[in-house]
């Protein structure tokens, strides 16, 4: 696989605490940003491999200040991974207030990252923006019901990426959204299918592979295209 500089969002936990795990281990430079880096101690035991920032993805401040800190830093692989599900209600039961603030996490977040971001992309030498979706928001997939807020989240990020793809296109870059499968996390549960070190290195493969041809595409951690 390739090296470089590797920035993750909510990587304090989960699928981001494994990537930036992984891509340390293989010696790549890891930004790695959550809310609160005080109350992190496993991205701390990661090492000084492990650059630390402070980000909370729903402020267009902290987003700003983050681009202050790294003016300048090409960064190879920028992972909107940070999300927020916190809703798993029928229809008609959704809080509205919660609906909001689910498409300001998983949605507007990281479209803006992106913005803050693109010099710092557009700079490096593989120019990836890889942004974690969810085969939840798939409407050619059959949705079954529920979980109306974070499913429209995931649909609406998919079209904000891939209208960004195109329009990203002369700068070279090339934008995935991945769904990382069912996956043990506390938002998957304890009856996942899918470990988290399984969906982590599948999901590195796709994106090690990824050229230009496959901008704007949607997949799974194994690399299977997914109906939009």
């Amino acid at each position: 696989m390739h090296t470089g500089t590797v920035l993750v969002t909510g990587a304090n936990r989960g699928l981001g605490l494994e990537f930036a795990r992984q891509y340390a281990a293989d010696g790549w430079r890891v930004i790695a940003c959550c809310r609160s880096p005080g109350d992190a101690p496993a991205l701390k035991k990661l090492g000084r491999k492990v650059e630390i920032h402070a980000l909370d993805v729903a402020s267009q401040d902290s987003i700003q200040h983050l681009a202050k800190a790294l003016k300048g830093t090409p960064i190879d692989v920028l992972i909107n991974n940070a999300g927020l599900h916190a809703d798993r209600r029928a229809f008609g039961e959704t809080d509205v207030a919660l609906w909001k603030t689910i498409l300001a996490v998983n949605t507007i977040a990281p479209v803006q990252v992106l913005a803050a971001l693109l010099e710092n992309v557009a700079f490096s030498a593989q120019k990836k923006v890889v942004n974690i979706s969810s085969k939840v928001g798939s409407i050619g997939d059959g949705p079954s019901g529920g979980s109306y807020a974070y499913r429209t989240s995931k649909t609406a990020l998919n079209m904000a990426m891939v209208n960004a793809a195109h329009e990203l296109r002369n700068h070279g870059i090339t934008i995935l959204l991945l769904h990382p499968g069912w996956v043990q996390t506390d938002m998957g549960g304890p009856n996942a299918t899918v470990s988290i070190e399984q969906s982590i290195t599948g999901m590195r493969r796709v994106i090690d592979k990824a050229t230009q041809a496959e901008t704007g595409h949607f997949y799974d951690y194994a690399g299977r295209q997914i109906p939009w």
